[in-house]
């Protein structure tokens, strides 16, 4: 059998979900998403677990999707699933946690957007990448435009720039950068652990409402566009390009 994608744990109620796809810094392969979204399913239904920690082996958190995939078939199932990761995130009825340090790109930062609590080491670097390669940060939209500030979005979504921990805390998307993301963890887990399921439930419908009903409105529409923008000729040419590690011909 092959090695898992994503590893479980569970201690003292908290259950820590690990990317460990080093082969391909934890980028959003279809086997990866599958895995994910079954350890978000079992700890959902899981009395033991206070709350999800999601963190990653390797200096990559997530590198957005596997391009090695996208680019041989049609993207359509593909942003529906990595749609329905999202949601399962959001509606999840534990607190989720993102626990980085190490680099996010592109749909990673979609998973950072989903999460309630996000804790940044100092290695952590971020970039919406997408438009560099002949997309747009469409599906991942839906969990980082409510937490940017407009301006925020304009420049990093239009620019493709890559940003630090601080920075991303200036703008919404992360909650805490430290020098000792581990120390920061703990005091949030402790705190949870203090906290009863019901309380926290209910606490994190009220956070994550307006998250719930954009993704329950706009989010079929938008994995149909990010399709379209996958399969289009400028994507396909930036996508090999960037395989290739070349420029793409459109870039001047």
């Amino acid at each position: 059998m092959s090695q898992p994608l994503v590893i479980q744990r569970v201690d003292r109620a908290i259950a820590t979900i690990t990317l460990d796809s080093r082969m391909n810094r934890n980028a959003l392969s279809q086997a990866l998403l599958n895995e994910l979204e079954d350890h978000l399913t079992d700890t959902a239904a899981n009395d033991a677990v206070r709350a999800v920690v999601l963190t990653h082996t390797g200096t990559t958190f997530c590198a957005g999707a596997d391009l090695s995939e996208a680019r041989n078939g049609s993207m359509t199932a593909g942003a529906e699933r990595l749609l329905r990761l999202l949601r399962s995130i959001v509606v999840h009825p534990k607190p989720v946690i993102a626990h980085m340090n190490g680099h996010a790109r592109a749909g990673g930062l979609g998973l950072l957007g989903a999460c309630d609590i996000v804790i940044a080491g100092p290695r952590s670097t971020f970039a919406f990448s997408e438009a560099r390669l002949g997309l747009a940060p469409a599906v991942i939209s839906l969990t980082t435009l409510p937490r940017l500030t407009d301006r925020a979005a304009g420049r990093y979504y239009l620019t493709g720039e890559t940003f630090d921990a601080h920075e991303a805390v200036r703008i919404g998307l992360v909650t805490e950068a430290t020098a000792d993301p581990d120390s920061a963890l703990t005091t949030i887990t402790d705190a949870l652990r203090r906290c009863s399921p019901q309380g926290l439930a209910e606490s994190k419908q009220l956070t994550t409402h307006m998250l719930r009903d954009t993704i329950d409105t706009q989010g079929q529409a938008t994995a149909a566009h990010s399709a379209r923008l996958f399969n289009s000729d400028e994507a396909r040419e930036g996508m090999q390009a960037f395989m290739e590690k070349r420029r793409p011909r459109w870039s001047t």
